[in-house]
């Protein structure tokens, strides 16, 4: 193995693991209340109407990754966007991408210390809110600098353990509705106009993100092309079964379920009084910081990639000499992870997130008919009605970027604006080669 490449540790069911402990985290336990606010009894319908637009992009995205395979292929959509339309196009995927998954771990961050104030209050406010964040973060900072290879098996046991904890959740809550049908509550009536609706489907594709930032690391990965498609299909199936029938449960257990920021801890204190909710506070609590911990292993590989494609300061893309670990990209992310994280709240971290996300999969929907008529003959999965889930995804998202509040656009434009400064300044460095796999052989672009 050369000196200067990352270590390839992430097989099939570990990448799908990844996908899922990232996407399933401060959207399953943080959003049904404002869900419900918005929509009332309809907000589990609303999942349905957004699996079919977020299963169009997952399905481009399984076409588009799986051409890429080589050991440099770290950075996911930025490199998949790069391949396709250039270098300006590329990187201000890059920044969108990386504020977006800034914004999302800020979210779940504050959402965790939600939750454990529930048993020591104090951690909610001031200094003892920041100083917890940052030792939370900077662990997962460390555990994911001495290499991926414990960065993976730490994220494998924090998925098992959150699918555990919302399967017991989810089929206790469904047991009691059916054994128990005094406990089961009218949701409240809640008069929901477009907007709403469109605020909601933001919301949700908050909840679904993720599944493309666990092909970050690619150039970890053991067999992308193979892989990455099944544990797409796996991810954005299970997730949404579990958000459907989490949402369901909330939304006929829960009185006033719109009222709280801690909905499924409520739930449980209702069915088993506060042990119960205790202790499925203590697990939720190890699903969002499982969620962190994902993120901890997938992001910093974007920025490793921009390095290493001459887009970002070379600094970026350099590689641990023991760990083989991207050491200097996961302490910049830790960094910024923790100034968001104090420095904002979950809503609005997460409209953020998602907003910016719409743009990353408007690119990546895109990038399907443009690298098939690029290389045809491509040695790859080939999706089939391809061109119709591109168009389809290209209709959810451009529908919703139009609901985009004035506030959101502003930061997101702000982004637009940074990248096309770092476009100006890589244009004086040579760019490497795009990592493409047309009949089995990797070519640039």
């Amino acid at each position: 193995m050369q000196p200067d490449h990352l270590r390839r540790a992430i097989g099939r069911w570990s990448l799908a693991a990844l996908m899922l402990n990232t996407m399933i985290g401060g959207s399953a336990f943080g959003l049904p209340s404002l869900l419900v606010a918005r929509l009332g009894k309809w907000s589990t319908l609303a999942y349905c109407v957004a699996a079919v637009g977020v299963g169009s992009i997952a399905a481009t995205l399984a076409e588009v990754s799986s051409q890429f395979r080589a050991s440099g292929a770290s950075g996911g959509v930025y490199l998949y966007a790069r391949a396709a339309f250039g270098r300006f196009v590329g990187i201000q995927i890059g920044w969108l991408m990386w504020l977006s998954r800034i914004a999302a771990c800020s979210a779940i961050a504050n959402l965790f210390i939600s939750y454990l104030a529930q048993f020591v209050p104090a951690v909610a406010f001031g200094l003892v809110r920041a100083v917890l964040l940052v030792a939370f973060i900077s662990f997962l900072a460390i555990v994911n600098y001495l290499g991926v290879a414990k960065g993976t098996l730490l994220n494998n046991c924090f998925a098992a353990t959150k699918l555990i904890v919302l399967v017991l959740f989810i089929v206790a809550g469904i047991a009691a509705l059916l054994i128990y049908p005094a406990i089961r509550v009218t949701p409240d009536t809640v008069s929901s106009h477009a907007a709403d609706w469109f605020e909601a489907l933001i919301l949700i594709v908050y909840a679904y993100g993720g599944f493309e930032s666990a092909l970050f690391p690619s150039g970890e990965a053991r067999d992308p092309r193979k892989d990455a498609p099944i544990a797409l299909c796996v991810a954005v199936v299970t997730a949404t079964f579990l958000y459907v029938a989490l949402q369901y449960v909330v939304i006929h257990i829960l009185p006033h379920a719109a009222a709280t920021s801690t909905p499924a801890a409520d739930v449980a204190k209702r069915l088993v009084g506060s042990l119960g909710g205790s202790l499925l506070t203590a697990g939720i609590l190890v699903s969002l910081y499982g969620s962190l911990s994902a993120n901890m292993l997938e992001t910093p590989r974007l920025t490793f990639a921009m390095g290493e494609q001459g887009d970002f300061p070379k600094f970026f893309a350099a590689i641990h000499p023991r760990f083989r670990s991207p050491h200097l990209s996961i302490a910049a992310f830790a960094l910024l992870l923790t100034a968001f994280s104090i420095g904002g709240t979950f809503r609005g971290n997460a409209i953020l997130s998602a907003g910016s996300r719409l743009f990353v999969y408007a690119a990546t929907a895109a990038a399907l008919p443009v690298l098939r008529r690029k290389h045809p003959s491509a040695d790859a999965f080939r999706l089939p009605f391809g061109i119709a889930f591109s168009v389809l995804a290209l209709v959810f998202t451009g529908l919703l970027v139009a609901r985009i509040q004035i506030r959101d656009l502003i930061v997101i434009a702000a982004a637009f604006t940074v990248g096309a400064l770092n476009w100006l300044w890589a244009r004086r460095i040579p760019s490497a080669p795009s990592v493409l796999a047309a009949n089995g052989v990797e070519s640039g672009l």
